[in-house]
């Protein structure tokens, strides 16, 4: 091995394992900052900094009140899309889209942990807006704009202070002529203009495409091959596309994307998550792997971009532990839409997680009590420790792993005809059907799932020790590609959850703690 090889720096894909897709990034001094798209879950636009690209710590949640984001009615994969964070002369931009609420609008803040500020409405666009500062003071949005093939990108400059457009949009991309111009962004790279943007949809054929032009405006010569993609590839990543790029410490660039560990049939529960890959310039053009099998799991460059030792251990972003719920929930916990006010307290009972109940259920559109965290590995166990004595029919807790309304399974308590039942149900498709029921008269139980690649199996036990499964569920059904009547973008959640079945319910669910093992 020559002495280049051997200092070599190694690290793993994904850089944020689980549902985090279409990553943007910037770096600010000495830090870099990421954020990923939330959809239905509350709060929004998860918020990362790390000093080195690799290791990544979870600050906040950018969208974190109801003023910010109100998700009433909003079905499962509509709400946030695409944000794109910015810094500009010491503040952070995150912009983006809330697709059946209010439509494209920017959030700013002096400080990325937060708070950030109310949003800032800008008029045009449909999707995935983008801000760009040029030298010259000028502040221009781009944005998609269209459906399917004819879907391409538009810009128009905007009072940064007020959201006020102060030209009308152009239509300045139309991509490689591929279904879905998506996820657009303009830079300005060594007196160059550069257009980016997804191409292909966010699946087999996703891909990344670029041109340039001495102009904002463009017209964009454009590069006649994609910059990053893995469709023609049989490789374990798959759909990588949707891109942003970011200069560190030492010149050099580097990208982040989506992309997906896909199962040898075709699935992935985790959904799409965020990868990282150096930038290679030729000519004028960024490189990133044109499928070359250059974005690997397990990757190897020459440095990274910190100036201090690089940090020991595993990713930061990666959770796995014990949550006692004795202080306020980390930034990794979230709710199916805006949680109800009283239905979750860390004080009422203080060292548990208490939640009541509300009238909707898993599989409705309305408000809901779940709060759960982002499922990061194929193999892992989930567990808590419910102490729940329900006195009205209909009154249900449990542990519950969720794709969406159509897709979850759940192992609870419900009291049903005067009896409290304990239970597993799975719902496939839109279908629930009940694989065990039995009455219990135990007031504290412990529930866990457990995953595996082709499964998810329910288990209980009464002390913690003797585990009793009461019924399994397909993977596949879990993930987002089996989804039916609306496509899916997110990936596995695991949660705990309560509800009334029908009307709001008084019965505290106490969770002592919850436990994620891999």
């Amino acid at each position: 091995m020559s002495q280049i090889q051997s200092q070599l720096i190694r690290y793993a894909n994904p850089i944020l394992p689980g549902f985090y897709p279409d990553p943007s990034i910037v770096k600010a001094e000495e830090y870099f900052y990421l954020i990923c798209s939330s959809f239905e879950y509350f709060p929004g636009v998860p918020i990362f900094r790390s000093p080195d690209l690799i290791h990544w710590e979870q600050i906040g949640n950018v969208l974190d009140r109801i003023s910010q984001l109100d998700l009433t009615g909003q079905k499962s994969s509509d709400g946030i899309y695409a944000p794109t964070l910015r810094y500009h002369e010491g503040i952070f931009y995150m912009i983006t889209t809330d697709v059946r609420g209010i439509g494209n609008f920017y959030v700013t803040t002096t400080n990325p942990a937060g708070p950030w500020s109310d949003p800032i409405r800008i008029p045009y666009g449909g999707i995935d807006p983008s801000l760009f500062f040029d030298d010259d003071g000028k502040v221009y949005v781009t944005a998609q704009q269209g459906a399917d093939y004819d879907s391409h990108a538009i810009q128009y400059e905007i009072d940064i202070a007020t959201g006020e457009a102060l030209s009308e949009p152009q239509v300045v991309w139309h991509g490689d002529g591929g279904p879905w111009t998506e996820g657009p962004h303009l830079y300005k790279i060594n007196g160059l203009y550069y257009m980016m943007s997804a191409s292909g949809g966010t699946a087999k054929e996703h891909r990344e495409i670029i041109g340039r032009s001495d102009r904002p405006y463009g017209p964009f010569e454009r590069y006649p091959e994609p910059i990053l993609t893995h469709r023609h590839l049989d490789h374990p990543i798959q759909y990588l596309g949707h891109a942003d790029l970011v200069e560190d410490h030492h010149g050099e660039w580097w990208a982040v994307f989506l992309g997906v560990r896909l199962t040898e049939d075709g699935y992935s529960v985790l959904g799409r998550e965020t990868f990282l890959a150096p930038v290679v310039w030729n000519e004028g053009w960024p490189h990133m792997d044109n499928n070359e099998g250059i974005v690997s799991l397990d990757m190897k460059v020459q440095r990274l971009p910190m100036t201090l030792p690089s940090l020991p251990g595993s990713h930061t972003a990666i959770i796995v532990d014990r949550d006692e719920f004795d202080g306020e929930l980390g930034p990794q916990w979230m709710f199916v839409r805006n949680p109800t006010k009283g239905s979750c307290s860390l004080t009422e009972k203080p060292g548990f997680l208490t939640l009541y109940g509300q009238a909707g259920g898993l599989g409705d559109v309305s408000e809901i009590t779940f709060v759960g965290r982002r499922q990061q590995h194929i193999h892992a166990s989930f567990t808590t420790c419910l102490t729940f004595m329900p006195v009205a029919d209909g009154e249900e807790a449990g542990l519950c792993v969720r794709r969406d309304e159509d897709a979850h399974y759940e192992i609870g308590i419900r009291r049903l005809n005067g009896r409290n039942i304990l239970f597993a149900r799975l719902t496939v498709r839109g279908e629930s059907e009940i694989v065990y029921a039995g009455e219990t008269e135990a007031e504290q139980l412990f529930l866990r799932i457990e995953s595996t690649e082709k499964e998810y199996r329910l288990t209980c036990s009464e002390d913690g020790q003797n585990w009793t499964a009461l019924g399994s569920g397909s993977a596949r059904a879990i993930s987002p590609e089996d989804f039916v009547h609306k496509m899916c973008f997110t990936g596995a959640v695991v949660g705990l959850y309560a509800t009334g079945n029908g009307k709001a319910s008084s019965t505290p669910a106490h969770f002592d703690w919850f436990e994620y093992e891999i």
